[in-house]
């Protein structure tokens, strides 16, 4: 399985990659397959079956609104998010929804969007079924996709990934694999990454798609701090970003040596303020982590002495890489792992790319990234009202914090270190095949069942 940088970081919306990103492009693949099987201008209904945590926590996550405007034909890089709304009004009145926006098709929502909580289907609990029927009610086609985190979809008993015509000069499937491919190269992990990255695209082409990623994060934590008032939803839960960045940038705010860790908290609040609202954000490598990678970059750019653009560039194509070993070997899902496949996650990645960017060895990279992971290790997910809000806009702010003192330990010795990488994912899995379901992206336990709704 050949993955890209690219792959890890994608440019979407909020508030679920998972729930909200990958069933968008789950419904808008199975519109195209419709239409180059033929069968689209025949297509009078579609019915769409969510099951396992897309049922469960689908309507706080919005994976009902994604999977119409996929229908549709949007798509999560390009989609304006403040277009969505009105056109799903208009479905609404009209009961008539436009297959990628050229074939009408009724549509009466609680007839044909289903929420299949007691069921799941078998290869993950991410799981969507459509079925496009004619005048007469017969199938015309029936396709199941699941939705396996950070945007990433699969349908039915298809390989996870296809591997790119091209290889890259260095594949990896180990972090010890990935340490002995740059001592035997003399590569540092960022120039790896280069090269393999240069299989697919001219080495401009990457820079300026990484620098690209970075605008966004940065226009996402802008946004953030514009912002004002309650998030969607029954909690109304209240923005704190906004605030936090008047009382840091007006110098009301005390001064003192713990003033960048104000900064990190404000920073990782905004961007998952911003996808709790369903605003444009990076996969980081989801959407209920986003906040952390964002949020140690700036960190990196406003705190460090001689922060560059090519320090960002070193941080991305390292975190890329831990990225890939968790997504390999693990999971980057929470509802397969709980939210130690999330913000667990992305602290390692945040850790390592801090470490590259401050030029660290890769074995004090390797270690950063596996104290980020090792202190998340059974870190559940248990969002309250399946919102993408309590406890998970602070828990990146927790997340960001834990990257910077992680990437701080590891600098402080020379990478020798008792528990690998590999180890750390490994029991990461293991401890994500053993968690109770409650706990992984279900809002059936823990603090999902302990605080009220509203």
């Amino acid at each position: 399985m050949s993955l890209s940088t690219f792959d890890v970081f994608k440019i979407g919306i909020g508030p679920s990659s998972s729930h909200t990103m990958g069933p968008m492009r789950a419904a808008r693949e199975f519109a195209l397959r419709l239409k180059s099987a033929g069968v689209l201008e025949r297509t009078v209904e579609v019915v769409i079956r969510l099951y396992g945590s897309l049922a469960l926590t689908g309507s706080g996550h919005g994976t009902d609104r994604a999977v119409l405007l996929g229908l549709m034909g949007e798509e999560p890089q390009t989609v304006d998010p403040d277009a969505m709304e009105p056109a799903l009004q208009q479905l609404r009145s009209s009961g008539e929804l436009a297959l990628l926006g050229q074939h009408l098709i009724r549509f009466d929502e609680p007839m044909q969007l289903l929420f299949m909580r007691a069921e799941r289907l078998p290869r993950h609990t991410n799981g969507v079924r459509f079925t496009a029927l004619d005048g007469g009610g017969v199938r015309l086609a029936e396709e199941d996709y699941y939705s396996l985190g950070g945007g990433f979809i699969v349908r039915g008993d298809d390989p996870e990934s296809q591997d790119a015509a091209a290889a890259p000069p260095y594949p990896f499937s180990s972090g010890e694999q990935l340490l002995a491919l740059c001592r035997e190269h003399g590569l540092e992990i960022f120039e790896l990454m280069l090269a393999n990255e240069q299989t697919w695209r001219s080495t401009a082409q990457i820079c300026e798609q990484l620098l690209a990623l970075w605008h966004v994060m940065q226009a996402c934590v802008a946004r953030g701090f514009r912002q004002t008032g309650v998030l969607p939803g029954v909690l109304k839960v209240r923005r704190r970003a906004p605030k936090m960045h008047r009382t840091l940038t007006e110098g009301s705010a005390p001064q003192g040596a713990l003033v960048a860790m104000d900064w990190v908290n404000a920073w990782a609040l905004a961007v998952n303020e911003e996808n709790a609202a369903g605003g444009r954000v990076v996969t980081a490598p989801t959407n209920g982590a986003a906040g952390i990678v964002p949020a140690v970059l700036h960190f990196y750019e406003r705190f460090e002495p001689g922060a560059s653009e090519q320090g960002i560039i070193r941080f991305l194509l390292t975190a890329g890489a831990i990225g890939m070993l968790y997504k390999r070997n693990a999971s980057i899902s929470g509802a397969e792992m709980g939210c130690q496949g999330e913000v667990g996650v992305a602290c390692s990645m945040a850790a390592a790319g801090l470490v590259a960017a401050l030029h660290g060895t890769n074995e004090q990279i390797e270690n950063a990234a596996e104290i980020g992971m090792e202190h998340n290790l059974g870190l559940t997910c248990d969002p309250v009202a399946g919102l993408v809000q309590i406890p998970c806009i602070e828990r990146n702010a927790m997340g960001s914090v834990k990257a910077i003192n992680a990437a701080r330990l590891a600098m402080r010795g020379d990478g020798t270190h008792k528990v690998s990488l590999d180890q750390v994912i490994a029991t990461m899995r293991q401890t994500g095949h053993d968690m109770s379901t409650i706990y992984k992206e279900t809002s059936q336990g823990g603090l999902a069942v302990n605080v009220p709704d509203c």
